[in-house]
C-alpha cells in the first residue's frame, strides 16, 4: 500500500506508462469519529485510505532497465523491494534479453548468491544458501522442479524472475530452505506490439523468438499474447546437443472495471543428447581432457515435455480490498536413456554405465487470498489472509546397468557402444498433498516503522510406494519482520522465517523420522535511489537446519544399514551485497557479492554444502552512448567469479580452483525498430572447472570462448 507522505519512487523515464498504473487508487469508505446532536450537526473529519497501487505496477518490459520498484515473491501482495525484510532479487526482461539467457539455470549462473551445478542447459541444479531449489512458482503458484527430470523452465514466456533466498514458510511451508523462485508471466498489452529475435553463434548455437501481443476487441477489454521460441546448439562437446522449444499463449479479459480473468498456457519441450562430465583420478586430482571429448554414447537421449495451465480471477473492492483466486495445473513427462563413466576407486579402471527413467508427473496448485489496507493510529496498514492447496502426483521407473566394463578414456569412441536393452524396475508412486491457512499483517504504528507478522497452519500428507507414508497436521509456521525508514532512501530491516520439510527416511522402529526444520535470522539495509531507478541492499544472515536424516548408529557405534535418525544439524552464516538499476541515465548496472560459511554441528557431513564457495561475485554493466556518430551504441561487459570449491565422496576429496570469467557485448540500433547485437562470452578464453562431482563422473569444464551475433526487430 501507499505510505503516507512518501514521494513516489517510480522511474521518471517511463512517465506515461507509469501514469496508467498510478491512476487507479481505490478509496476506502471514509472513517470518521465524532459526536453529533440533532440540534447542532457537525461535519466529521474523514480519512481516505487508498488501495495498494502496486497491483497496477507496469511490467519490467514496460519499465525498462535492470530493476523494478516492487516484487511479490515471499509477500503474496506486491511490496516495494525495500519494504520486504528478506533478500530479494528481480531479474528483468531487459537483463534477460541482454544476457541472452534461455533457461532458468542459465540465469542462475550469473545471479547473486545462487550456485548452479553445471549440467545441460535446463537440467542443472540451482542452490541458494546451501540448499537446492526444488520448486518454482508461476505467478505465485508452485510446482516441483528437479534437475534430474529436466523440469527447469525456459524464460521466453516470462516478464521477470523474482528470487528470494532463505526459508519462506509463511506461504511455502514445505519448500526447501533455499527460498522461492517466482516466474512472472508476460501479460497481454493494451496496444498492439510485436518483436522478432534471431541469434546465431559458436557450435551452431541458434535462437529464434516471435512475440505478438495486443487487444482482440475494439474496446481493449479482451487482450491476447503469444510467444514462441526455439533454442538449439550442437554444443562444444562432440555428440552433445540440446534443443528446447517453448509455446506460450495468454488471454486477459476485463469482466468489468473491477473484475478481471486471466488464462495462460505454457508448453515446453527439451530434446537433449546429455553430457555427464568427466571422471577424476582416484586420488581426487582433476584430469585434463580436450574440450570436445565426449565420454557418453551416441544413442543417448533425454526427452522432456511440460505443460502448465494457469487461470486467475481478481476483483477490486470498493473499500480498497483486493481478492484473488488462482489455479495452476501442470503435467510433466520425462524419458531418458544415456551413458556416463564410472571409476573403480581402488584400481582406477573406468567403466561405461547407463541410466534410464520413465516419469509422469501431475500437479495442482490453488490459492485464494484477500488483502485489505486500513487506517489505524493515523497510518495506513495492510493485512492479507488466504488459503492454498497443492497436490503433486508422480510415478516413475528407473533402470541402471553397465554398458562396457572397461574403457580407455584416451581412445574411446562413443559410436562403439551398443544401445542396451533395458528393463525398468518396479514403478515408484508418490503423492504429496498440502493445505494451509495463512495470514500476514503489516502494521505501521508510526510513519517510519512497519511491523510485519504472520503465521501459517499446514496439513501435509505424503504417500510413497517405496518408503511409506507420512502425515503432519496442524503444523504452525511463524514469520516476523520489521522495516524502519532511516531516511527517504534507506531502510533498516530484520526478519525471522521458518520452514519445515517432511522426510521419507525411516528409523530403527520403521517409523518415518521427524521433518527437517529450518529457521533464518536476517538483518540488512536496503536503499532506493533516483525514484526507484537504482536499488541496493546489504544483508547478513544465519540459517540453521535441524533434523536432517543421518545414518543411525547402534550401541557399539556401528552404522545400522537402511536405518536413519533425525540427528543432522547445520549452520550457515553469511552476507550479501547487491546493486541494480540505473547509475546514470546511460549507465545500467547489476552487481552482487556473497560470502557464506557453513558449519556441520552434528550428524554426517553434508557434502553438498562444500560445493558452495566461500566467495561469489557477479557484475554486469552496460553503457549506452548518448550522442555522437555512434549514438545508441550499447557497450556491455561483466565478470563472474568464485573462490575454490570441493566435494568429498567415499573419503576422496575433489577440489577445483576459483575462477573469474569475463563477458562482453555490443548492441547498435540500426534503425528505430532494428537492433543488432554481438556477444562474446569467456572473452579471455579461461579454462576452468565449473563443477566437481565424484571420481566417476560429474566433473564439468566451463565453456570456452564463444561468439553470438543477433538481431531484434520490434513493431
Amino acid at each position: 500500500m501507499d505510505r503516507i507522505n512518501r514521494p513516489n519512487r517510480f522511474s521518471h523515464r517511463s512517465g506515461r506508462l507509469l501514469l496508467v498504473g498510478l491512476l487507479a487508487p481505490f478509496p476506502l469508505s471514509a472513517l470518521a469519529q465524532g459526536v453529533t446532536t440533532p440540534a447542532e450537526p457537525i461535519e466529521l473529519e474523514s480519512i481516505t485510505v487508498e488501495g495498494n497501487r502496486l497491483y497496477d505496477m507496469p511490467s519490467s518490459e514496460a519499465l525498462g532497465g535492470y530493476t523494478v520498484p516492487a516484487a511479490t515473491v515471499g509477500t503474496k501482495t506486491p511490496a516495494e523491494l525495500r519494504d520486504i525484510p528478506q533478500s530479494i532479487s528481480v531479474y528483468t526482461s531487459d537483463y534477460i534479453r541482454d544476457r541472452q539467457f534461455v533457461n532458468l539455470d542459465d540465469l542462475a549462473k550469473y545471479s547473486t548468491g545462487l550456485r548452479t551445478l553445471t549440467n545441460d542447459s535446463g537440467r542443472s541444479s540451482i542452490y541458494a544458501r546451501g540448499y537446492e531449489y526444488d520448486e518454482f512458482n508461476i505467478d505465485g503458484l508452485p510446482a516441483p522442479m528437479a534437475s534430474i527430470n529436466g523440469t527447469l523452465p525456459s524464460l521466453s514466456p516470462f516478464d521477470r524472475v523474482e528470487v528470494m533466498r532463505g526459508p519462506s514458510g509463511l506461504f511455502n511451508s514445505t519448500s526447501e530452505m533455499g527460498g522461492i523462485v517466482n516466474m512472472v508471466r508476460k501479460r497481454p498489452t493494451q496496444e498492439f506490439q510485436g518483436s522478432l529475435t534471431g541469434r546465431y553463434g559458436s557450435w551452431d548455437t541458434s535462437y529464434l523468438e516471435a512475440d505478438l501481443s495486443g487487444p482482440l476487441d475494439e474496446q481493449g477489454r479482451i487482450r491476447g499474447r503469444t510467444v514462441i521460441s526455439r533454442a538449439d546448439t550442437n554444443g562444444e562437446v562432440d555428440y552433445n546437443a540440446n534443443t528446447s522449444e517453448s509455446f506460450y499463449g495468454a488471454l486477459d479479459i476485463d469482466l468489468s472495471d473491477a473484475t478481471a480473468m486471466s488464462f495462460g498456457l505454457i508448453h515446453q519441450t527439451k530434446d537433449i543428447v546429455p553430457h555427464n562430465g568427466y571422471p577424476a583420478s582416484i586420488d581426487g586430482r582433476l584430469e585434463d581432457f580436450s574440450r570436445p571429448t565426449y565420454l557418453g554414447a551416441d544413442w543417448g537421449d533425454f526427452d522432456g515435455r511440460t505443460t502448465d495451465a494457469v487461470a486467475e480471477l481478481t476483483h477490486r473492492f470498493d473499500n480498497g480490498g483486493y481478492g484473488r483466486v488462482a489455479v495452476r495445473g501442470s503435467k510433466r513427462s520425462t524419458d531418458y536413456l544415456y551413458a556416463f563413466t564410472g571409476r573403480n576407486a581402488t584400481t582406477g579402471a573406468t567403466s561405461l554405465a547407463y541410466t534410464a527413467r520413465d516419469l509422469e508427473q501431475d500437479t495442482l496448485a490453488v490459492d485464494a487470498n484477500y488483502s485489505q489496507p486500513f487506517e489505524l493510529l493515523g497510518q495506513v496498514s495492510e493485512f492479507v489472509i488466504g488459503t492454498d492447496y497443492k497436490r503433486y502426483d508422480t510415478e516413475y521407473a528407473d533402470a541402471r546397468g553397465t554398458v562396457i566394463r572397461s574403457i580407455d578414456v584416451g581412445t574411446y569412441d562413443p559410436t562403439d557402444s551398443a544401445k542396451p536393452s533395458i528393463t525398468f524396475g518396479t514403478p515408484v508412486e508418490t503423492e504429496e498433498r498440502e493445505a494451509g491457512l495463512y495470514a500476514k499483517l503489516t502494521f505501521r504504528p508510526i510513519e517510519r516503522l512497519a511491523l510485519i507478522g504472520g503465521a501459517r497452519v499446514s496439513t501435509y500428507e505424503g504417500e510413497n510406494s517405496a518408503a511409506g507414508d507420512v502425515t503432519e497436521s496442524g503444523y504452525v509456521t511463524p514469520y516476523g519482520g520489521l522495516v524502519y525508514d532511516l531516511d527517504e532512501q534507506h531502510s533498516l530491516y530484520a526478519s525471522y522465517s521458518r520452514v519445515f520439510k517432511p522426510q521419507t527416511e525411516a528409523g530403527v522402529d520403521n517409523r518415518i523420522i521427524d521433518p527437517r526444520e529450518g529457521e533464518q535470522y536476517e538483518i540488512g539495509v536496503k536503499g532506493s535511489y533516483y525514484g526507484g531507478d537504482l536499488n541496493a541492499r546489504v544483508t547478513a544472515f544465519q540459517l540453521t537446519d535441524e533434523n536432517r536424516a543421518t545414518t543411525a548408529i547402534d550401541a557399539f557405534g556401528i552404522p545400522i544399514s537402511g536405518a536413519y535418525e533425525a540427528a543432522g544439524k547445520t549452520r550457515i552464516r553469511g552476507g550479501e551485497l547487491e546493486i541494480s538499476g540505473y547509475v546514470t541515465p546511460e549507465w545500467e548496472l547489476l552487481a552482487g557479492y556473497t560470502y557464506m560459511k557453513t558449519e556441520n554441528l552434528s550428524g554426517d557431513e553434508n557434502s553438498l554444502f562444500t560445493l558452495m564457495p566461500r566467495h561469489q561475485a557477479s557484475l554486469w554493466s552496460k553503457y549506452t552512448l548518448p550522442s555522437g556518430a555512434l549514438r545508441g551504441l550499447g557497450i556491455g561487459a561483466g565478470v563472474t567469479a568464485m573462490s575454490d570449491f570441493s566435494i568429498t565422496r567415499s573419503n576422496v576429496t575433489l577440489s577445483a580452483p576459483g575462477y573469474a570469467v569475463v563477458d562482453a557485448k555490443l548492441s547498435y540500433p540500426v534503425s528505430d525498430q532494428l537492433t543488432a547485437t554481438l556477444d562474446v562470452n569467456n572473452l579471455l578464453d579461461r579454462t576452468y572447472y565449473s563443477r566437481v562431482g565424484s571420481v566417476g563422473t560429474f566433473n564439468f569444464y566451463g565453456p570456452s570462448r564463444n561468439v553470438m551475433v543477433g538481431a531484434r526487430y520490434e513493431f
